[in-house]
């Protein structure tokens, strides 16, 4: 049997989801259609594939305690390769496969996103088990989904003559169309660019070093010089730095004479924007969609999603209203795309809520800004019993519990100015507020 190291590249903001989906809380760790995460149900559909060998999960730092806690909130233990820095998709890949190639060089990496929803389970499974075949043959395979509109959000691909059951040479590449081109792409019988991947380890590996050698050898020397802790191990940053910066799709896919295309049958969604949810999302006979504390008054089409306040509408058609603690956003259902203009003007302005939500939760820690000004930004940090964190450059306050440090306890009551990050852990629940100085 084919031996399938599913690997789960977990990268990106989600910016178009704003405001429940920001760099500090992104989209793939949300719940947004049900108990589980787009990240979960990834871990889920290839935790018990048949042939299916050692899970990995290519993230960063800041990413990895929720990668950790969603994953053993479902009994997974994955390995987790930790990139030192974000350098587009093509080096995270190159890593993975440099991993399982040292592993196994044989072995068939299933390259999956961690943000996709895929509503058929079994079919990807078969679609899967079909393209890990085809890749034991030297070929890179993507999956093309069957389109069920002619959506401009996506890439497409052409198909070309069979190679195999199921498998077709990739005839073309297209980039996300304009509505008339999809259209006739869809006519074609063009389907879209899902983004996920299977292919032999050292076949990719080859593949970089023909196309991109920086990429092949900056990631291979970075698992070959990463440090190992438990089931983590970080890449090493100098050498992970000598990779260029590229996606896959450019750096590989596109140039390769080795692209094949696995035609899927599952409903797929890479829930790029509001608009997605909406779709993917269980909704009543007239058409809406309801999470959290909210009511709906003769109101069609609409998505609503409270994650704080109670929020009401009443005769309202083809909206998305959600609403966080801090920031509510209403749109058209056909504007959701513009999200990001909406982000980028926030970010322009300086305002924290672009980035970050006014609490977050990873690691046994809430932080949640209590204030804001032009000079600092105040927070306050909730530790739980046995929590660690590198306390940051600013001026601290203790306010109840003990902490341990390098330098002694913190305990209620202390106060010290930072001008290095400390590493502590919370002997019982501690709470602290931390300034920092801009």
């Amino acid at each position: 049997m084919t031996a399938i190291y599913p690997v789960i590249l977990c990268g990106g903001a989600g910016v178009r989801l704003w405001p429940a989906s920001r760099p500090d809380r992104p989209k793939q760790f949300l719940k947004l259609l049900g108990a589980y995460s787009s990240f979960q149900e990834t871990l889920l559909r290839v935790k018990d594939l048949a042939g299916a060998r050692e899970l990995v999960v290519v993230t960063g730092e800041a990413m990895a305690p929720f990668v950790l806690s969603q994953a053993e909130e479902i009994g997974c233990a994955p390995t987790i390769l930790i990139e030192p820095e974000a350098r587009d998709s093509a080096p995270a890949v190159a890593a993975a496969a440099a991993y399982v190639r040292g592993r196994d060089p044989d072995g068939v990496v299933l390259m999956l996103a961690s943000d996709h929803h895929i509503a058929d389970p079994e079919l990807f499974r078969s679609s899967a088990l079909v393209a890990a075949a085809a890749a034991e043959q030297g070929l890179i395979v993507t999956f093309g989904v069957k389109p069920t509109a002619p959506a401009t959000g996506f890439g497409y691909i052409r198909p070309g003559a069979p190679i195999s059951d199921g498998v077709f040479v990739v005839a073309a590449f297209v980039e996300k169309p304009d509505l008339a081109t999809a259209q006739a792409y869809v006519a074609d019988g063009y389907l879209w660019n899902s983004g996920n991947f299977a292919f032999q380890a050292k076949v990719l590996m080859d593949e970089l070093v023909r196309f991109e050698p920086s990429v092949a050898e900056g990631a291979a020397a970075a698992v070959a010089a990463g440090v190992r802790d438990g089931t983590t191990l970080r890449l090493d940053r100098v050498a992970f730095g000598r990779a260029a910066k590229i996606s896959i799709d450019y750096a590989v896919m596109e140039r390769t004479d080795r692209a094949a295309v696995a035609p899927a049958a599952f409903r797929w969604s890479d829930l790029g924007a509001w608009d997605a949810i909406w779709e993917a999302a269980p909704r009543d006979a007239l058409g809406n969609s309801a999470h959290g504390d909210v009511a709906l008054v003769d109101s069609r089409g609409v998505l609503i999603r409270s994650n704080g306040p109670f929020v009401g509408a009443i005769g309202v058609d083809d909206l998305m209203i959600v609403a966080e603690a801090d920031a509510v956003l209403i749109c058209r259902r056909g504007d959701s795309q513009a999200v990001k203009a909406l982000v980028d003007g926030l970010k322009a302005a300086g305002r924290g809520l672009a980035t970050r939500h006014v609490a977050s939760q990873a690691g046994g820690i809430e932080r949640r800004t209590v204030a804001e000004t032009e000079a600092a930004r105040v927070e306050l940090w909730r530790f739980e019993t046995g929590a660690t964190a590198d306390l940051p450059v600013g001026s601290l306050q203790v306010l109840a519990g003990a902490l341990d440090g390098a330098d002694g306890a913190l305990t209620a009551g202390d106060r010290r100015d930072l001008t290095a990050p400390e590493p502590v852990t919370a002997g019982e629940p501690t709470s602290v507020m931390i300034t920092f100085w801009r």
